[in-house]
């Protein structure tokens, strides 16, 4: 079991040789979880918060364990999930799931509704009547089932969209409508409402973003926060006249202090800064730990200034740019061959230190999106101090996966 509680601080000098040489007998490629880092980063997380509830993005986890050790920390409760196969299974050890994206999936549905205890802990997302009808035609019959409404988040300037195409529900007067009409509904209890402001937890606003730099990035973020602050609670005040809501979701890793802020919400949604990745590297409010990485071993030495390692092609979802292949982190002075790019067998890294590694070295990278690491590895070798002190297995270990 992982007690993040009684992890030790977290030290960044020595951070990779420490790695290194705990899991020097572990035959790569593999992962590994440094158990101080990610307790680092679940705490300042907790105290970015400043009292809000986090509910733990399982997207950017993806292993029972390490979700279940941050769920037992203060400042942790409840799941977000992506899909209802995902809710129903993590429903038989969490007792409030979040499925945070609607579903179409009728044997899911049937499951869910005869399922007892997964009714009383599972939450689907909805945005329409629509979603709705494939519940009931799924289930005819069913018994009550909890649903949250989705509220679209994005910024919208003329000519200017940011964000993410979700919800079609943008005014507070349609929430209320749907909102209605699923209380009226036999079957159903509204039980939440959400809205992801993806513009601002998802977008680093320290780096350059395509054509935007970086101060552009910025206005439009505080231009959509306070939009947004005045809409979402409209909304929120408006759904709350026709039902009693238990929870209003908000935010992510990058937008946390800025979530809390706003007097309508009452969770966040935050996962990504429990592992973080590279993708978190460029945000000025927060630095967090690059708590899980994963080693290659060196397999070739085509020729000077260069070694080959074996796999690593390990791209993260998203548009395709640089910014979704991993980085190398260490040993330091090294890069990928940007001609060959991060390959599904081999990856060519080029500099200087490569001439000072041998046949079996390792080298160690850090992927660009959280939980995406999981579903390349069963296990993450978890690393205390300097030695492994457990292996625990990834939604792929335990025969799962995500989507």
């Amino acid at each position: 079991m992982l007690l993040l509680d009684e992890a030790a601080p977290w030290h960044a000098d020595g951070h990779w040789q420490r790695m290194d040489a705990a899991t020097a007998a572990i035959d790569g490629p593999f992962a590994a979880l440094s158990l101080e880092a990610l307790a680092h980063n679940a705490r300042s997380m907790v105290a970015r918060s400043a009292g809000t509830t986090l509910r733990v993005a399982t997207k950017s986890v993806r292993s029972r364990a390490v979700l279940d050790a941050v769920l037992r920390l203060p400042g942790f409760a409840g799941a977000l999930a992506a899909t209802l196969p995902e809710g129903l299974w993590l429903s038989e050890t969490v007792d409030d799931v979040l499925v945070g994206y609607p579903t179409v999936d009728r044997a899911a549905l049937r499951a869910l509704a005869g399922d007892e205890r997964a009714l009383s802990r599972v939450t689907l997302m909805v945005d329409s009547l629509e979603h709705l009808d494939v519940v009931d035609d799924a289930a005819p019959g069913h018994p009550p089932i909890r649903v949250a409404l989705e509220l679209d988040a994005s910024f919208r300037l003329w000519p200017v969209r940011a964000g993410v195409r979700r919800s079609p529900l943008r005014e507070p007067e349609r929430l209320r409508a749907l909102a209605e009409a699923v209380v009226a509904r036999p079957g159903f209890t509204l039980v939440g409402l959400m809205a992801y402001e993806a513009q601002v937890a998802g977008v680093q606003d320290a780096r350059r973003r395509g054509l935007a730099p970086p101060v552009v990035l910025r206005t439009m973020q505080r231009l959509s926060v306070a939009e947004l602050r005045e809409r979402r609670g409209a909304a929120v005040g408006a759904v709350r006249e026709v039902a009693a809501l238990e929870f209003v979701n908000g935010g992510g890793t990058g937008s946390i202090e800025l979530t809390a802020a706003d007097p309508s919400v009452t969770e966040i949604g935050a996962g990504s800064g429990l592992f973080g990745p590279h993708l978190f590297d460029g945000y000025r409010r927060f630095s967090p730990a690059p708590a899980l990485a994963f080693a290659l071993p060196v397999v070739r030495r085509p020729g000077r200034g260069c070694v080959t390692l074996l796999g690593g092609g390990w791209i993260a979802s998203g548009p395709p740019g640089p910014d979704r292949e991993p980085i190398v982190a260490w040993p330091e002075g090294l890069r990928i061959d940007p001609q060959e790019g991060a390959g599904e067998v081999q990856t060519p890294v080029l500099g200087a230190a490569a001439d000072r590694l041998a046949l079996g070295d390792r080298v160690w990278m850090r992927h660009a999106k959280s939980g995406e690491l999981c579903e390349r590895t069963d296990v993450l070798h978890v690393v205390a101090g300097d030695q492994v002190v457990e292996s625990v297995p990834t939604y792929r270990g335990e025969g799962r996966k995500l989507l």
